[in-house]
């Protein structure tokens, strides 16, 4: 059967790269917006009997959920064998509980939204801290894809003598995997306490790394405060500048030219959020991902 790959607006390029790894073709969809801010989407192409993979990355998601359903919807009403979705970063993952009395998890809903919008769902690392699978959220199979070989084999290739660091204990397991993976070592920052406002950050024997490059690797890269701090005690250590690695590029506001100001070396990230630092692809990855969940 037939795979057709849409795209919502400003993920063309891994729709493109989506179906040229799925041997799929590369069907079209107008999305546009009323004056009045509704949203109206069309299918174009033929997708009657077709498999249809839809592809959302959903930074700024507000914006792109309606139209995303929209679109699902209007794909099965073109007569679509099934409909998945490809959404490289995955949203509302962060409110998985009720901090505050009043709030709503809203990982679950918009879980629950897109579950009945689509037979199956691939993404790429989300945010996953007290809902630990996917599964325990979204009723319909997913499929969640790791970056850690792939930002591995980028540092392989492009960085000489590379020690990754984590700015704090909860990044260890992450940079250690994808040290251990690129065989290169890896730390993470050792913070004293000297007051309730004063926190001193040290590199543990940084005379060592003295001839390595720093590389500091985060998943979800927002306001750059973190990253933007750690460039900033590395520089007072006088290490040299370090390489900063992102995995979703979301940057927020002037986020990612606040961290080149900070003295960052070069900023790179994956493909999941279409983004001028983007280095690292995930197309291959993900297409493998959508064969296993496409219907036999």
């Amino acid at each position: 059967m037939s795979v057709v790959v849409l795209a919502l607006p400003g993920n063309e390029a891994m729709a493109e790269r989506l179906a040229t790894g799925l041997g799929a073709q590369r069907g079209n969809a107008s999305v546009r917006r009323f004056p009045d801010g509704e949203s109206s989407v069309r299918v174009v192409s033929s997708v009657e009997g077709c498999h249809v993979v839809i592809v959302c990355t959903l930074d700024r998601p507000d914006d792109k959920l309606v139209p995303l359903l929209l679109l699902a919807a209007a794909a099965r009403e073109a007569g679509a064998a099934s409909v998945g979705l490809v959404a490289p970063y995955l949203a509302y993952m962060r409110q998985d509980v009720r901090f505050q009395p009043g709030e709503t998890i809203s990982a679950k809903h918009v879980a629950s939204w897109l579950s009945q919008g689509f037979d199956w769902l691939a993404t790429v690392d989300p945010h996953l801290h007290r809902i630990a699978d996917l599964a325990e959220v979204y009723s319909v199979p997913t499929r969640n894809v790791h970056a850690a070989q792939a930002i591995a084999d980028w540092l392989r290739a492009n960085v000489g003598r590379p020690v990754l660091i984590g700015p704090d204990e909860e990044s260890r397991q992450w940079v250690d995997d994808v040290a251990q993976r690129a065989g290169v070592p890896s730390l993470v920052l050792r913070k004293t306490r000297r007051g309730d406002r004063e926190v001193e950050v040290s590199v543990p024997d940084v005379a060592r790394w003295r001839g390595h490059t720093p590389v500091l690797v985060d998943d979800i890269v927002s306001t750059g405060r973190t990253m933007i701090e750690t460039v900033g005690h590395l520089k007072s250590l006088e290490m040299p500048a370090p390489v900063c690695v992102a995995l979703h590029a979301v940057f927020a506001g002037t986020a990612f030219d606040d961290l080149l100001a900070a003295g960052a070396a070069q900023v790179v990230s994956s493909d999941t959020i279409a983004h001028p630092s983007n280095r690292i692809s995930m197309a291959d990855e993900l297409a493998r991902a959508v064969r296993e969940l496409l219907p036999r």
